[in-house]
């Protein structure tokens, strides 16, 4: 990472919260699920700039790192998995970064199908001895952070995470459907073992308008079927 690139991720971190309370022991947010042509219509502005990315099927971590440094990782119930995640060959240990950064995402398996996917990434967490083989984690989530979302991404890409693939549209039940469709035959996000795809605010002031509930997040959906 060149000397500018860092001093851009640090300007970029400096705006975070590092008082975000997942790591205070608040259980991850699950995503919910629906029509998603009313979920459009009912909370979205017409000019609204959406991201779409693959639902992952696995299983939903945190990770916590405290001026570059992994110190803690955990599971959507708020258990410590901090070990077992220690063993996944992508998730660095350490970041060229000088700051508390907290970050989302999913541990998964590469070239399985979901349920396999999602069973062996539970299994790895309640293992004594886990040693990562056949599973990765696909960052997608910057928690402690007030950048856009597909920022987010982007810096996340440069501290060496995996990152998923993702689609940019615009507030249209017409694209969404038609992503839909591409993802129903095969034709997106066909890397990953997904269960369907997310619909996911872009911006995140918007993000901070439409706010959460106590189990899902009001700024994105889930797509299944």
């Amino acid at each position: 990472m060149s000397d500018q690139q860092f001093d851009h991720l640090l300007t970029n971190l400096r705006r975070v919260d590092p008082d975000n309370d997942i790591f205070k022991g608040n259980k991850l947010l699950s995503l919910a699920n629906g029509d998603f042509k009313e979920w459009l219509e009912e909370k979205l502005l017409p000019d609204t700039r959406l991201i779409i990315e693959p639902k992952i099927d696995g299983c939903a971590i945190a990770l916590s790192y405290e001026k570059g440094v992994l110190n803690k990782a955990i599971n959507r119930k708020g258990t410590d998995k901090t070990e077992p995640l220690r063993t996944i060959q992508n998730i660095p240990s350490t970041l060229p970064i000088d700051q508390d950064i907290q970050i989302r995402g999913e541990l998964y398996g590469p070239g399985l199908e979901p349920a396999k996917s999602q069973r062996l990434a539970a299994g790895h967490l309640r293992k004594k001895v886990p040693t990562g083989e056949g599973l990765a984690f696909c960052a997608f989530q910057i928690l402690n952070s007030d950048l856009n979302h597909s920022t987010q991404l982007l810096e996340l890409e440069k501290l060496c995470f995996e990152v998923p693939e993702s689609e940019f549209t615009k507030f249209s039940t017409s694209e969404v459907e038609l992503y839909r469709k591409l993802w129903l035959q095969g034709k997106l996000f066909n890397n990953y073992p997904t269960d369907g795809i997310v619909i996911k605010v872009n911006s995140r002031k918007l993000q901070k308008q439409l706010g959460e509930n106590s189990v899902c997040p009001n700024w994105a959906l889930a797509i299944k079927v």
